[in-house]
């Protein structure tokens, strides 16, 4: 299979997952910016939630683009990853209905681990996949933020049970610290 039609089909589900999580933010009755102050939280926790899905489309775009073909393994993979991202507007919900309290924080992060596995699963996949001579073999080869980030995520899981928002600043970091361009797939996406 073409790496393309999973490209295509990634995207218009990501698509559905940004749509909904924006519909899980209450509009305010009343007029005047002192109205978004209850709903602030749950803006803050959009905006994160919006950047790491992001983050997995661009990433995911890149690693289609650099491979030259995809098998069932990258399938299961994908549709792994995309059952955890799909979670991220339910959880966003429950932020805004409970707030964040450690367990509603405590979902998001496991949510957020999976998906990070979900990454990790199409990257090896994709790998596999393809031959030694595959731009992305060249350009996934080395890298640690993939590492990083799980380390991150397991470790922010234990300290929510005490401090959900140092929790919340550990995926806040993870997600600037992908906001930084990866240059190994600068160019393979021509």
């Amino acid at each position: 299979m073409k790496p393309e039609r999973v490209c295509a089909f990634t995207d218009g589900v990501i698509a559905i997952i940004i749509t909904i999580m924006v519909l899980e933010l209450p509009v305010p009755h009343e007029p005047g910016w002192a109205a978004l102050r209850p709903v602030l939280p749950l803006f803050a926790i959009y905006a994160l939630s919006f950047t790491k899905v992001g983050i997995y489309w661009v990433n995911h775009h890149h690693l289609l683009c650099a491979a030259r073909k995809v098998d069932g393994q990258v399938l299961l993979a994908n549709l792994f990853q995309l059952f955890w991202l799909s979670l991220v507007p339910w959880v966003m919900r429950w932020i805004g209905e409970a707030g964040l309290t450690r367990d509603t924080v405590l979902a998001f992060g496991v949510i957020m681990l999976m998906s990070a596995l979900g990454f990790a699963w199409i990257r090896s996949a994709l790998l596999n996949a393809n031959d030694d001579d595959a731009p992305i073999v060249k350009a996934a080869s080395h890298g640690r933020k993939g590492q990083i980030t799980l380390i991150s995520y397991v470790a922010a899981l234990p300290i929510t049970l005490v401090s959900p928002g140092t929790s919340i600043a550990i995926y806040v970091i993870v997600a600037l610290m992908w906001l930084i361009p990866d240059r190994r797939f600068e160019g393979l996406a021509e």
